[in-house]
């Protein structure tokens, strides 16, 4: 059977030691067609991956907190075109670095204001500091802390960000970073509470994901799967980092900072809770979240030729950006590689190995979650490349069971 396939091909790069383990789910029409943990939750312990193992998702939080913020859109709290200046005073006066290399006081005054589609669209001038080279890698370093849970309070996250200069002008161009992060924040104070209770409130609670959150609860904690890395020779190892590290399973006591763009835990059957939304036009199990209107907005590409045409690196051939998510525009070209799938299927991956799509063609959801925690030099390098080899098998072979 097709569904067997998917496991004893993640079951090889499992025993090949290119994968701690992983869980697979695919979806269609109301049915749950496969699913199944592959490999080890906890290697030591021999603890196995279940379905309902606990990964942290990383940057497919981007379209939750996307679609979070379009929801306070359909309530009339901003418009697309308002400046985030309203709400985050701090941006009124940017700069933009006249190089993305140069010195941090090479810089022209922002020729208009960051505006909320900037943000929904990486087209605000922010940027992760991975992404460059020259100064401003060190000086986002240095002033916003750590990439996921950083030490610094919401607040002076946002002001710290504000003095640092732009990579590009406002609307000009697909930069990935930190403008979901941002978004976040902003959403908190639209609503004057934590952006963690927002979610429950508006999301987590009417949908009845009760397994996705920003911490994992106590009670919990033996249904995560541990982080797996890779050594300096390519062997696969359990992650034991520090206090502020990326890869830390439990946030330290009382962070207040949120990672709207890369922090939420979840599993796969909470992720296929909100991932039916893109197959029913904005509702799910009769819980509408967005207007039919904002959401076709928030599934068409968003993005110009030339802008698409820069953002190739991240944006594969075939594909367009709307308001948090890929889109496919032109599924001869796109392939299996970011979403793939029909017209308008969406998705976004995660940095720690997590993938999905969800086709409304086909009305169908596919999803893949692992934890594979790769530096960008090993990806260069290509050490660690077992859980890209993994999610490429379980799309071609999940693809065959879809009707």
């Amino acid at each position: 059977m097709n569904e067997k396939r998917i496991t004893t091909a993640i079951h090889k790069i499992v025993a090949d030691g290119g994968l701690a383990g992983a869980v697979t789910l695919v979806w269609q029409d109301g049915k749950v067609l496969q699913s199944a943990g592959i490999g080890w939750r906890n290697v030591e312990a021999k603890l196995p991956m279940e379905r309902n193992t606990i990964f942290r998702i990383a940057s497919m939080t981007k379209p939750l907190t996307s679609t979070l913020a379009l929801m306070l859109l359909d309530e009339g709290k901003f418009a697309l075109t308002d400046p985030i200046t309203r709400w985050a005073p701090e941006f009124s006066q940017m700069h933009v670095l006249r190089s993305s290399s140069g010195a941090l006081d090479q810089t022209d005054p922002a020729e208009r204001q960051i505006t909320f589609e900037d943000l929904l669209t990486h087209r605000s001038g922010l940027t992760y500091a991975d992404w460059h080279s020259g100064p401003i890698v060190k000086a986002y370093k240095e002033a916003l802390g750590g990439d996921i849970d950083s030490e610094v309070l919401p607040d002076d996250w946002i002001a710290r960000l504000a003095t640092l200069p732009l990579i590009d002008q406002p609307g000009a161009a697909f930069h990935y970073g930190h403008s979901t992060d941002l978004l976040g924040l902003l959403i908190a104070r639209i609503e004057n509470a934590p952006l963690g209770d927002v979610f429950k409130r508006r999301i987590f609670d009417p949908l009845g994901m009760n397994d996705t959150g920003f911490t994992v609860p106590v009670d919990k904690h033996q249904r995560r799967a541990d982080a797996y890395g890779f050594d300096a020779s390519g062997q696969l190892c359990v992650l034991r980092n520090g206090p502020g590290d990326s890869f830390l399973p439990e946030r330290p006591e009382g962070m207040a900072f949120v990672s709207g763009g890369q922090g939420l835990w979840s599993t796969v059957d909470d992720y296929l809770t909100f991932a039916q939304m893109f197959v029913n036009a904005g509702t799910v199990n009769d819980v509408r979240l967005l207007k039919p209107e904002t959401f076709k907005r928030m599934v068409t590409n968003c993005l110009s030729e030339d802008q698409l045409l820069k953002a190739r690196s991240i944006l594969n051939t075939g594909h367009g950006f709307g308001l948090g998510v890929a889109t496919v525009m032109d599924p001869l070209k796109a392939g299996l590689q970011l979403c793939g799938g029909g017209m308008g299927a969406v998705g976004w991956p995660g940095a720690f190995g997590g993938w999905w799509r969800a086709d409304p063609s086909n009305n169908s959801v596919l999803i893949f979650l692992t934890h594979n925690m790769l530096e960008l030099e090993q990806i260069f390098e290509g050490i660690g490349l077992g859980a890209f080899d993994a999610v490429t098998q379980f799309q071609a072979e999940a693809v065959s069971l879809l009707r």
